[in-house]
């Protein structure tokens, strides 16, 4: 009987991971011009930020519970156990579709034991807790400390982002016409961030993208704990060189020396559009360290 971590694609894991630790990542839906894709699976995230600015019509919905029973059924069927790391409640109703499926499941299958974990992370803020709890498996810890470790660290993950255009926030009904008018005439750039009940919140604006790139550095040293020692996330919306550019601050200022970084995928990505910039980093130095 195995012991299986998995995630969805909101949580932005890099391929690297994917591939070292074998890891299941449960792709979300996304449609264009009315045809269903996947995130990761039939769609990655440099092709639909090519799309994003065709100006296609796109929406995303949540990861439903037949998607949900399809992916847990293998699992169910061999009798392994599994811990699924869920993108926050307080963004999309990932978390009760998967219950959904899992009290299905277990009319068929009564022993199998399926523990899913409200994140209430976005982004690489699940990408981070994800990798700790593979490398504290990795590392000889129990399904209790591996469990306990993954609300930790969802606990004290921070998350913050802005973005390069208002256009989608406009679109996704997250900002008024009138401000949106009025923010780009005056270049003004958000700064959002993951607020305790895993919604997305604006938490001040400052005007230009250099100045809102200095807030979000600002924030990492007033939020952040031992950071140096400690893998700080990157994502970004098709802005590779912007994104080298907050790494080289990071490490410049904090004197950071490990990050785990990749593309915002289309969960978000959809409602943010190209150029989002998100730091992902912990605001307590973490008890697991051992395992990690």
């Amino acid at each position: 009987m195995a012991l299986n971590i998995i995630t969805d694609s909101a949580s932005d894991s890099p391929r690297w991971v994917k591939e070292k630790y074998q890891l299941h990542v449960i792709p979300t839906p996304v449609v264009i011009d009315e045809k269903d894709y996947f995130d990761g699976d039939t769609i990655i995230p440099e092709e639909f930020y090519d799309i994003l600015r065709l100006g296609k019509d796109i929406k995303t919905y949540h990861i439903n519970s037949q998607m949900f029973y399809d992916n847990f059924l293998p699992y169910a069927e061999k009798g392994d156990e599994v811990i699924y790391i869920c993108f926050s409640t307080g963004i999309a109703g990932t978390y009760n579709a998967a219950n959904i499926a899992k009290n299905e499941l277990l009319e068929k299958y009564p022993d199998f034991d399926l523990t899913i974990i409200d994140s209430k992370c976005a982004s690489l803020g699940f990408g981070l807790a994800t990798y700790y709890a593979l490398k504290m498996q990795e590392n000889g810890a129990s399904k209790q400390e591996i469990i306990d470790g993954i609300k930790w660290h969802c606990e004290h993950m921070e998350h913050i982002f802005t973005v390069n255009t208002l256009e989608y926030l406009l679109k996704g009904g997250r900002l008024s016409k009138t401000s949106a008018i009025a923010g780009g005439l005056l270049d003004i750039k958000p700064i959002i961030q993951v607020n305790n009940d895993g919604a997305l919140e604006s938490i001040g604006k400052v005007r230009g993208r250099h100045k809102s790139l200095k807030r979000l550095i600002e924030i990492v040293g007033e939020r952040g704990a031992d950071l140096e020692n400690q893998c700080i996330g990157i994502a970004h919306g098709d802005d590779a060189e912007t994104m080298e550019f907050v790494k080289e601050q990071l490490s410049k200022t904090y004197h950071c020396k490990s990050f785990m970084e990749n593309y915002v995928g289309c969960a978000i990505g959809a409602h943010t559009g190209p150029g989002i910039i998100g730091i992902m980093f912990l605001n307590e130095e973490s008890p697991y360290k051992k395992y990690l």
